[in-house]
């Protein structure tokens, strides 16, 4: 079980990293289509609410590769 915590956690902290640069990708190419304040306003929205959760992604890897959820309480 320990080792399928640790795969997972690969996955997630890559998956942090990943979803980031989808995001901004897909920020930049709608705002580049339609450069109107309202998409500035959404897009600027979306970034700015799910960087902290894509950081959080890569975080709760981090633990899980370095072995800190392994202990049973």
């Amino acid at each position: 079980m320990k080792q399928v915590k640790r795969m997972a956690g690969m996955v997630w902290l890559l998956l942090g990293p990943l979803a980031i640069f989808f995001l901004v990708k897909t920020a930049y190419s709608e705002i580049i289509v339609k450069p109107s304040a309202d998409t500035w306003i959404q897009w600027g929205v979306f970034v700015v609410v799910f960087l902290p959760i894509a950081f959080g992604l890569s975080l709760f890897g981090y633990y899980a590769v370095k072995g800190e959820y392994d202990q049973e309480s």
